[in-house]
């Protein structure tokens, strides 16, 4: 005879104590005992609260995906202009790859939210430490400060162009703060100071689209694996 779940009436596997989908325990009776007497068999584990969070596997899980997804995202990557899709995807995935090994079979909208908190901030620490380090290799070991130096001027003249035309246009023109801003910024510490800005925002981004992408794994599995009460 097949036996089904109580609450979402899937069927259960033989010697079962437990529901695969839901995490609902069953209770299973021994019929051969004699008459009168109920032997009450014991589930070696209880269901996990869908809220809570096993950190242990969530943890692995995190690592196993937030590493790629960190060297995708980093300025050594030739793709790292879709860092943002990297780091949603890992967070996601690390949701999934959770979710799989634990009971009930899905989990809130804040515990995936968390689990891609922490997927991102792997992610996040390895694209910048990454990042900084190829700046370093680039300037210092393979003498490349000339072209970067270059790059970096042309980018500010092309900046300061824009704000120009912007700021004459308002009749807010202030030559003078201009040039001293352009100054400030071609300086040796104005451009490691934006150059730092640039990595640590791009990282921040990392952390916010990680929280949003583990959320989003939470809800689509809540959405195609919760059963109806």
């Amino acid at each position: 005879m097949e036996v089904t779940c109580s609450r979402c009436h899937q069927t259960l596997e033989a010697e079962s104590c437990y529901c695969s989908t839901c995490g609902l325990p069953q209770l299973v009776y021994a019929t051969d005992v004699p008459q009168g007497q109920t032997q009450l068999e014991r589930f070696d584990q209880g269901p996990r609260d869908a809220a809570t969070i096993d950190w242990k596997p969530a943890l692995r899980a995190a690592v196993l995906v937030a590493v790629p997804a960190g060297l995708l995202s980093s300025a050594a990557s030739p793709l790292d202009h879709l860092e943002l899709l990297w780091t949603t995807a890992a967070a996601g995935w690390a949701v999934v790859l959770y979710v799989r090994s634990q009971r009930p079979a899905w989990i809130t909208f804040g515990a995936g939210a968390r689990i891609g908190l922490v997927t991102g901030l792997m992610a996040a620490w390895l694209a910048f430490g990454i990042s900084g380090g190829a700046l370093f290799v680039e300037r210092f070991l393979l003498h490349h400060s000339s072209q970067m130096d270059a790059a970096w001027k042309s980018a500010v003249e092309m900046g300061q162009q824009l704000t120009q035309q912007w700021t004459t246009q308002m009749g807010i023109a202030d030559a003078a703060q201009m040039q001293a801003q352009k100054a400030q910024m071609l300086s040796p510490e104005g451009h490691a100071g934006w150059q730092v800005f640039g990595i640590a925002s791009n990282s921040l981004f990392l952390i916010l689209f990680g929280v949003g992408g583990g959320a989003m794994g939470a809800r689509i599995l809540a959405r195609s694996r919760r059963p109806e009460i």
